[in-house]
């Protein structure tokens, strides 16, 4: 079993043990109820908890109407029926709600990038991904953060910035982050062949669109020109030249 399923069956069970904890103290307080008013024995009394009708077939064949034990019956039946609604509502909210939810916030967003217009697409969100997601914040530029890491996507400020969870290599991916409408995209992640990849499939979605790619060395530089970029970034050797220069 996965960590997410060994997770998600713990915190099932820890929110589903208070409701069925109600439903059978509902279960032994019906139980004791039909014993000491109607003088049955435990086992016909549980009978009763699961057919009603035994009830009024009991006081059919004896003398009395039994109105007291049909009036505890309708408040036992209607605490389990509460118990009950319990219990699905909170084993449906825990394995689904989260997913809910999620659907819910993507939708939103792809709804609010694509009323976006010249913004820019930062493909990685590592450390060079965030710098420059930061200094464009500054600046007043929307920006589009694509990350495939599930902890790193977690760690996005969606206060600033649009959120798109997936590989930036793929063309639907690109597409969900409004590549057609986008001023520019950064392939930022600390791999040169994804970068390269990334340049590849947005040159071919947005021919117009600007293309910055990171590449890690100098032999990267003319590929990553012939995939489409129109700024090769190598980031070691710009902060090289800048400690060079406050030398």
């Amino acid at each position: 079993m996965s960590v997410t399923g060994r997770t998600l069956g713990g915190s099932l069970i820890r929110r589903a043990l208070r409701p069925v904890l109600a439903f059978l103290l509902v279960v032994i307080v019906g139980v004791w109820g039909f014993v000491s008013l109607a003088g049955v024995g435990p086992i016909e009394a549980a009978f009763w908890l699961i057919d009603p009708a035994s009830i009024s077939v009991h006081y059919q064949a004896r003398a009395g109407d039994g109105r007291q034990v049909k009036a505890f019956a309708t408040v036992v039946f209607g605490s389990l029926v509460i118990a009950g609604v319990w219990i699905g509502e909170t084993v449906l909210t825990t394995a689904f709600g989260g997913q809910m939810r999620e659907g819910i916030e993507r939708m939103q967003t792809k709804r609010a990038i694509d009323e976006l217009d010249d913004h820019v697409i930062i493909c990685g969100y590592g450390l060079f991904g965030r710098t420059v997601t930061r200094r464009l914040c500054e600046r007043g530029r929307p920006v589009v953060a694509i990350e495939r890491d599930r902890d790193t996507f977690g760690r996005i400020d969606t206060e600033s910035v649009f959120a798109v969870e997936g590989d930036a290599r793929n063309e639907s991916v690109l597409r969900e982050a409004a590549i057609r409408e986008a001023d520019a995209v950064v392939a930022a992640i600390d791999d040169s062949n994804a970068n390269i990849q990334i340049a590849i499939t947005a040159s071919g979605i947005a021919p117009d669109v600007q293309l910055v790619v990171r590449v890690g060395d100098d032999d990267y530089t003319s590929v990553a020109r012939r995939a489409g970029a129109d700024e090769v970034v190598i980031p070691e050797v710009s902060s090289g030249e800048d400690v060079s220069d406050s030398l």
